[in-house]
């Protein structure tokens, strides 16, 4: 596997721990000590404490960011690209997010926790934006 592939592969093993460890822990530890019950929980209506949203919405920005870095991931595949440039903003990726996502759920609402998600957001932008230009470009060169 390619470092990209890896890094992808690393991307949703994240999004399934962030899941699982929090959201899963979150609801379960209700449900199982009769606090709520399991029908309780719905998805269209925010529920549980501020931790708990933060770590519905970290995961939810996990979600709707990985479909992103594996198209890019599946064409750089696809056209057997490989290089230095490509691994290291794979990895500066999978690092940007897993940092994002720390934050989300680490520290309340602030100016500084949105300015420090946002920087690590960017940086995830700017990588992918950067990977798919050079995929492309050795598509087509």
């Amino acid at each position: 596997m390619t470092i990209p592939q890896w890094a992808l592969l690393g991307f949703a093993v994240w999004t399934v721990l962030v899941l699982f460890g929090t959201v899963g822990v979150y609801r379960w530890s209700r449900i199982l000590t009769g606090r709520v019950r399991i029908s309780e929980w719905q998805a269209d209506r925010p529920q549980g404490s501020n931790w708990y949203q933060r770590a519905m919405r970290a995961h939810m920005n996990c979600v709707e960011n990985l479909p992103v870095f594996g198209a890019i991931t599946l064409c750089a595949t696809a056209v057997g690209a490989d290089s230095r440039l490509l691994n290291w903003l794979a990895g500066a990726i999978l690092v940007a997010r897993i940092c994002q996502t720390t934050v989300h759920i680490a520290f309340a609402p602030s100016d500084a926790a949105a300015s420090a998600r946002f920087a690590f957001f960017f940086v995830q932008a700017i990588c992918m934006l950067t990977m798919a230009v050079a995929v492309a470009a050795l598509a087509v060169g």
